[in-house]
């Protein structure tokens, strides 16, 4: 089984490829939507969150703003958040990778959004990274409800630059050139890593 991962900085059209890459018929673990149930009512990272954040838990379920309220800007706070989502994200990727490894699938995708910056590259077998021109990339930010221009250039200080991921990834797809261009570097993508050996 090949392992493909897929990142790209904030804004750069990574949910859509991921979409893209799920109508091709491949499987895709998304570290994100892990993260949503594990804040959901009855997720596994609620009762850590409540005791390690008091007050941001309201209908027995995370309330993300108040906790990004919380962590933003404190590394400290946020390096206690990663302790305890982190471990539980990466259990839910095994899981995944193992289900798929027993159905023999050819391809699965691990969405990733800080994939370089968490060493994540050294879990897959290829990075594709997506990615458009940084006006694309801040006029697609900034729509996005409760987000500032201050906001967003704190998350992509964060973030590694652009230019050093495409730098580092075996495929680079762009997401600002139409979808249609996007669907068919993807489809491209999962056709070489589909008949290509697993390491």
């Amino acid at each position: 089984m090949n392992i493909l991962g897929l990142t790209g900085s904030i804004g750069m059209g990574k949910s859509t490829a991921a979409a893209m890459l799920r109508r091709l018929g491949v499987p895709v673990h998304d570290a994100d939507a892990v993260v949503h149930c594990l804040f959901a009512r009855g997720g596994a990272a609620v009762a850590g969150v409540a005791a390690a954040f008091p007050g941001v838990i309201q209908d027995s379920r995370v309330d993300r703003v108040a906790l990004g309220r919380r962590v933003f800007g404190d590394p400290a706070a946020l390096a206690r958040l990663e302790a305890i989502v982190h471990p539980l994200v990466r259990a839910a990727e095994r899981r995944f990778l193992q289900i798929h490894r027993r159905r023999g699938t050819p391809l699965v995708v691990l969405d990733i959004p800080l994939l370089f910056e968490t060493g994540g590259e050294r879990r897959v077998d290829r990075v594709v990274v997506v990615s458009c021109p940084g006006f694309l990339q801040a006029q697609r930010v900034l729509k996005r409800p409760g987000m500032t221009p201050e906001r967003f250039a704190v998350i992509r200080a964060k973030q590694m630059p652009d230019a050093e991921k495409r730098k580092r990834a075996d495929f680079v797809v762009p997401t600002g050139c139409g979808r249609r261009e996007t669907l068919r570097r993807l489809r491209a993508v999962v056709t070489l890593m589909s008949c290509a050996r697993s390491s």
